[in-house]
């Protein structure tokens, strides 16, 4: 499975983006996915979490509230949608592809299927 995330660019705080990943080369209905970030300097953390159904989405309490996942198992494609937009909230965003949630909520490094990122800068 080939991911491409898109949707990145600048905005000012308080703005919305909304970023997309692509599934090639599979289905991305087998799998749950996710949506993570590395701001310059820190790890990599966790973001917000989609079932396959699309019925469970946990989400990092620092964007609980701001962000919504959702996905179109008919299209191979999962969403973020980002409002009210912090400074803190600049970073490449990945999206993940896994066999289970445990993968995206406690083990990312035992996630095989990574998009090459998207980068989303907020200005104070």
């Amino acid at each position: 499975v080939q991911l491409q995330a898109s949707g990145g660019g600048l905005v000012q705080a308080g703005g919305s983006l909304r970023l997309s990943c692509a599934a090639s080369g599979g289905t991305s209905v087998n799998y749950v996915m996710g949506w993570f970030r590395q701001a310059p300097g820190k790890e990599r953390e966790f973001v917000a979490g989609i079932s396959w159904s699309g019925g469970s989405t946990p989400y990092a309490d620092s964007v609980k509230g701001r962000f919504t996942i959702s996905r179109d198992n008919t299209k191979n494609m999962v969403f973020l949608e980002m409002n009210s937009l912090k400074p803190e909230d600049t970073a490449v965003y990945y999206c993940a592809a896994a066999d289970s949630m445990g993968y995206i909520l406690q083990n990312p490094h035992g996630i095989e299927y990574w998009g090459k990122g998207t980068l989303v800068t907020v200005s104070s």
